[in-house]
């Protein structure tokens, strides 16, 4: 059922970037919007995991480097049937951790120095677990492409907004009515997307987390790191770009504000735990 929410929200928010094209310049406007979607689709599929590790100044790690990290993560590969993943390590005390790559071949978890001091070893693989069934999943593709799709959306709306502000025309759209009216339809726009970008990353949260736990072999595993992360990345926030926040196995940007924290890309972290408790009831 989430996979199929999943797809249909995605379809939403494609045929929404296509219908603007259209308002704004016609049919002409609908393939160009059309092409323009594929190419920046394009961008993030081939590179969206090098900019994110970049990003956050991520380093690659040998066995040599962390031997136990590697016999951690080598165990659950086999325990998922995945390719090994690259693993990257990121230089921060706030414990957090995310999964990135455009399909199993072509993938890699990265974790903060916070986190593998935080949780135990049992903790810890409940976590890349999780991780790693973000990318069994693809989710990472399908996040990407519907951040790459809202992007390409305020564009066309920003560029339409400049369009009637410089218009000449009284007569047409580019007149004041004209204006409100679209910066009212940009509004409400935003909103939709936001939603649907909100309903996405939620429903492939539970999802990891189910897959998480079967991968580890203790629903508990997870949600007692949970526990723990939710409660420190509090007292040590991760500095995060909230374009890149869904990625994160808990909001980076918890605890900052009151509307981040309504606006948040995550589900409740008591929802997971109470859902994974009960998942450990029914082995």
């Amino acid at each position: 059922m989430n996979q199929f929410k999943t797809f249909f929200l995605m379809t939403t928010l494609i045929l929404i970037f296509i219908f603007i094209g259209g308002i704004i310049g016609g049919r002409g406007g609908m393939i160009f919007a059309f092409f323009l979607a594929m190419f920046m689709n394009f961008i993030s599929y081939w590179f969206s995991d090098k900019i994110v590790l970049k990003m956050y100044r991520a380093r690659e790690i040998k066995r040599e480097d962390a031997p136990e990290i590697f016999s951690l993560v080598e165990e659950l590969v086999k325990n998922a049937n995945l390719p090994m993943p690259k693993i990257y390590i990121i230089d921060s005390p706030s414990p957090n951790a995310f999964a990135t790559g455009r399909n199993p071949n072509h993938s890699a978890v990265a974790m903060t120095t916070g986190i593998i001091r935080l949780l135990t070893k049992e903790e810890l693989k409940g976590v890349i677990g999780h991780e790693l069934t973000h990318i069994k999943h693809r989710d990472i593709l399908i996040q990407t492409v519907a951040a790459t799709i809202a992007g390409a959306i305020s564009l066309l709306l920003t560029l339409a907004r400049y369009s009637m502000i410089f218009s000449n025309d009284e007569d047409n759209r580019g007149g004041i009515l004209g204006l409100i009216g679209l910066i009212i339809f940009s509004i409400a726009i935003s909103i939709i997307i936001m939603l649907i970008q909100m309903a996405i990353s939620r429903s492939r949260e539970y999802l990891a987390d189910e897959g998480g736990a079967k991968i580890s072999g203790n629903p508990l595993y997870l949600a007692n790191a949970l526990r723990k992360l939710e409660m420190y990345s509090k007292k040590i926030p991760l500095e995060a770009n909230p374009s890149t926040a869904h990625m994160f196995i808990v909001n980076p940007l918890t605890g900052k504000d009151f509307y981040k924290k309504l606006l948040s890309t995550h589900p409740p972290i008591e929802e997971r735990i109470r859902r994974l408790e009960e998942m450990s009831k029914n082995l």
